[in-house]
């Protein structure tokens, strides 16, 4: 991971809170790491974690300083990883939606995307949903598919966000050796 640069997209599903530790554990294996958060995910953790974490701002607005943050942070980073990833921002994803900073960066983005699903039993199980991450599967985004368990909802079922440890193997894995 050492010299990567990598950028995490970060919406609002309560397993937001485990992103912190697959961004510390990104950051401490060498890799520069960016992060991108939803206004909701704000609501769950806050801006100022990742940034004490990675030692950058976070990217929260579509427009702010510079004119086109989408395109620079698009070409700054060498893969993306959603996590959580909604319901929500895989359906933008999918349709090609940006109404947001994250939603314009990923359509801007090039290279590879890992999405990592958290969200309720029933809606991980929705036709709708199901649907969003097979065209998302064919236009090519890798998935660290979701766990069973115990949900913040209080069901039990799919829908819990992978491990941060399963993610990392999972950008690990993406990344090709550098030239």
């Amino acid at each position: 991971m050492k010299g990567r640069e990598l950028l995490i997209g970060v919406t609002g599903g309560i397993a937001a809170f485990k992103t912190a530790a697959l961004v510390s554990r990104l950051v401490q294996a060498g890799a520069g790491v960016s992060v991108v958060m939803t206004r909701s995910a704000t609501e769950l953790v806050g801006p100022k974690t990742f940034e004490a974490l990675t030692g950058r701002p976070v990217g929260l607005e579509t427009f702010g300083p510079s004119p086109h943050p989408h395109i620079e942070m698009a070409e700054r980073a060498e893969l993306v990883c959603v996590a959580p990833a909604t319901a929500n921002i895989l359906a933008k994803a999918a349709f090609g939606l940006a109404d947001d900073l994250l939603s314009t960066v990923l359509l801007a983005f090039t290279g590879p995307v890992v999405m990592a699903p958290a969200m309720n039993d029933r809606m991980w199980e929705k036709a709708a949903v199901r649907r969003n991450v097979e065209q998302l599967r064919a236009d090519g985004v890798h998935f660290v598919e979701p766990e069973e368990g115990y949900l913040s909802c209080g069901s039990c079922g799919a829908g819990r966000m992978a491990s941060p440890e399963a993610i990392f193997d999972a950008i690990q894995k993406l990344l090709k050796p550098k030239k």
